[in-house]
């Protein structure tokens, strides 16, 4: 005679193994996370004010940051923004926006303001005759992620952009512009999960 026995074993594993195997895709759809979008959307430099007792100027931001997750906030650490001359000859500035939170899905605009700039500085990088140049921006910092009541560790974000000016010195696109990483990115528990997921199915295939 057959051995239910054994069938009604097999079945037992297969109906844990494919519980798992769920409740891993639960985890890894839940556990997931977006890097949170960082855009320039504005960026002015004057050059043609006149002073007699200064040669100094200010640089004016502002930044938009976006977060993108459906059910997860950000923790911000504080955010460091460095602005350089073209071919980053000369770095012209940074400003420190400070730590915040941000909910889910939610878009938050942070403005700046770095005061004395030497005007002779930029001028000499600054484009004439109505050419323009490209003025990189570089954006670091850390992330945590609040998913439910828990929040993840510190995840870093270094991301850059050349910001198209024309004499005055003024961002000629009047669209925002994304700073995208070239370097490190966030890691996400898409990896980790997916690793899970996949030692989980290889279990699966020894058991069987």
């Amino acid at each position: 005679m057959p051995d239910s026995g054994g069938g009604g074993c097999g079945r037992c594993c297969c109906n844990f193994i494919f519980t798992l195997g769920l409740t891993a895709l639960f985890m890894w759809l839940s556990l997931r996370t977006s890097s949170p979008n960082c855009l320039l959307s504005k960026f002015y430099l004057p050059l043609d004010q006149t002073s007699n007792s200064s040669n100094l100027t200010s640089l004016e931001f502002e930044l938009t940051l976006k977060n993108t997750n459906k059910d997860k906030g950000v923790y911000y650490d504080p955010i460091n923004v460095t602005f350089y001359t073209p071919n980053r000859s000369h770095v012209i500035g940074n400003f420190t926006i400070t730590k915040f939170y941000q909910g889910h899905k939610k878009s938050a605009r942070k403005n700046g303001t770095i005061s004395n700039i030497d005007r002779d500085v930029v001028s000499q990088a600054a484009p004439a005759n109505g050419s323009m140049a490209l003025f990189p921006v570089d954006l670091a910092t850390s992330v945590r992620y609040k998913i439910l009541m828990f929040k993840t560790k510190r995840y870093k974000i270094r991301v850059e952009a050349n910001v198209e000016v024309i004499a005055t010195i003024i961002k000629v696109n009047h669209k925002d512009i994304k700073l995208k990483s070239n370097a490190d990115k966030i890691r996400s528990y898409c990896g980790q999960m997916g690793f899970f997921f996949a030692n989980l199915l290889v279990l699966g295939l020894l058991i069987f």
